[in-house]
């Protein structure tokens, strides 16, 4: 069994892609990120591609809808942003000490980021990680819109 998660946009600077909830996503969205970045010779790309993962994960264990990836560039900034269909705001002003079942998500996204913020909407969030790096634009575009990307149907463990 593989997850299907097709990009809604794709562009030289802008990526878009719908992801349905499930302990599959993370990986699917680690996995496109990763493709898009390293097409665009992105100098971070392995920081990139944790913040998406911790923010995808987030999502999985802390809602139950899908999201919404989207990385985008402009002048030498990689935004990464997810939103999800819950109101229920992260703390970003907390310890950022985790424990055995995580909590170090945010604390990673801080480091990592050079900034973490939560724009609130009706019906759901936005948690953007702004991150500093050179993303050179290409001439061409990185992957087709509507391209399905497919991803091993086990990523780990479920959630409870």
């Amino acid at each position: 069994m593989t997850l299907t998660a097709s990009p809604s946009t794709s562009s030289r600077t802008r990526l878009v892609v719908a992801l349905p909830w499930g302990p599959r996503s993370p990986a699917a969205a680690r996995r496109i990120a990763a493709g898009w970045l390293e097409a665009g010779d992105c100098a971070r790309t392995a920081d990139a591609v944790l913040i998406v993962s911790e923010l995808v994960t987030n999502v999985v264990r802390h809602t139950r809808g899908p999201c919404l990836l989207t990385l985008s560039e402009h002048d030498g900034c990689l935004d990464i942003a997810v939103t999800d269909h819950s109101e229920e705001m992260p703390d970003l002003h907390g310890s950022g000490h985790g424990d055995q079942r995580g909590g170090f998500g945010l604390e990673i996204m801080r480091r990592l980021g050079d900034s973490v913020r939560v724009v609130p909407r009706i019906g759901g969030k936005t948690v953007r990680v702004a991150l500093g790096t050179p993303v050179p634009a290409r001439a061409a575009v990185r992957m087709p819109v509507g391209a399905p990307v497919r991803v091993p149907a086990h990523d780990g463990p479920r959630p409870p």
